[in-house]
Order: structure tokens, then C-alpha cells, then sequence
């Protein structure tokens, strides 16, 4: 990656590249005659999850960003691809996130519930979106109790 020596206009850059490989994946997508739900985030369920976890247990692990899957918030599906590439509406918390991690900051762990084989974000979208692009394999979270229920 070039960087331009401003931060700031490289944050920007990276998200725009992001961005437009979500469009490229959607487009690629319907030529081929697939719906849009091939590069959605999955959404899971939230019904048993409130009864679910305690802060008991609870404990920061380091997990592959290849292995989360979805989320648990509708609302955020929106905003990320099954691959976590942000669409335009998710650009300045993003940038920001960029240009924090780009200094070095140290970015809380996100929230993940494991589901199946894999894990659905809770809460850290972006931060994963973040990693995901700067190339990183593992991300710090903090893993919840297992979740049996499928995707909508």
C-alpha cells in the first residue's frame, strides 16, 4: 500500500477502494444471475441470546477474521457485505477507525457470539471491516456463549 504521507487522504483512499470492491462484488454477482443475498451479511437472531451470556466467563481471545460470518444486528448488515466491505454510509466512522489504527491506537476488542462453526459480530463491525482491509488475519474479541439458532 502507497501512502501519501497524509493520513487523512490515505484513509479516505483505502475506504474508497473498499467500497468500490463491494460494488464490483455486486455487480459481478448479478452477472451471473445471483441475487443480492450471495454478498449479504448474514443476520442471526437475537431471541435466546439475552438469557444467554453473562459477563461470568467472558474472556478476550484472538480469533481469524475468516471465521466471522454475520452479525446480529439487522442494521448493520446494511452497511457491510458478507466480506465486511462497507457501503458509502459507513465511510466516516471508518475512516476514522483507519486512521486510528494507522497510529497506533489500541482499538477495544469487538463482541462476537459463536454460531456454528463460525462467529456473528455483536458488536465491532467496523473494526472488523478496518482489519479485514488493512490485511490483518486475527482480531482480539471477546467471545460470548454459543449460539444453536440459524440465519434469517
Amino acid at each position: 500500500m502507497l501512502t501519501t504521507g497524509a493520513a487523512w487522504i490515505d484513509a479516505q483512499r483505502e475506504f474508497a477502494r473498499a467500497a468500490r470492491g463491494r460494488r464490483r462484488a455486486a455487480i459481478w454477482q448479478r452477472l451471473r444471475g445471483r441475487t443480492g443475498d450471495a454478498v449479504r451479511l448474514a443476520v442471526y437472531g437475537d431471541g435466546e441470546l439475552g438469557r444467554a451470556h453473562g459477563g461470568a466467563g467472558r474472556r478476550v481471545h484472538e480469533i481469524p477474521l475468516e471465521a466471522i460470518a454475520g452479525t446480529l444486528e439487522p442494521s448493520r448488515a446494511a452497511l457491510f457485505d458478507r466480506c465486511f466491505r462497507p457501503a458509502k454510509a459507513a465511510g466516516c466512522r471508518w475512516q476514522r477507525l483507519w486512521l486510528a489504527e494507522q497510529r497506533g491506537a489500541a482499538l477495544p476488542p469487538i463482541s462476537v457470539v459463536r454460531v456454528g462453526n463460525g462467529y456473528a459480530v455483536r458488536d465491532g463491525h467496523h473494526r472488523v471491516s478496518v482489519a479485514r482491509a488493512r490485511g490483518a488475519l486475527t482480531i482480539d474479541a471477546t467471545v460470548e456463549a454459543p449460539c444453536a439458532i440459524g440465519a434469517r
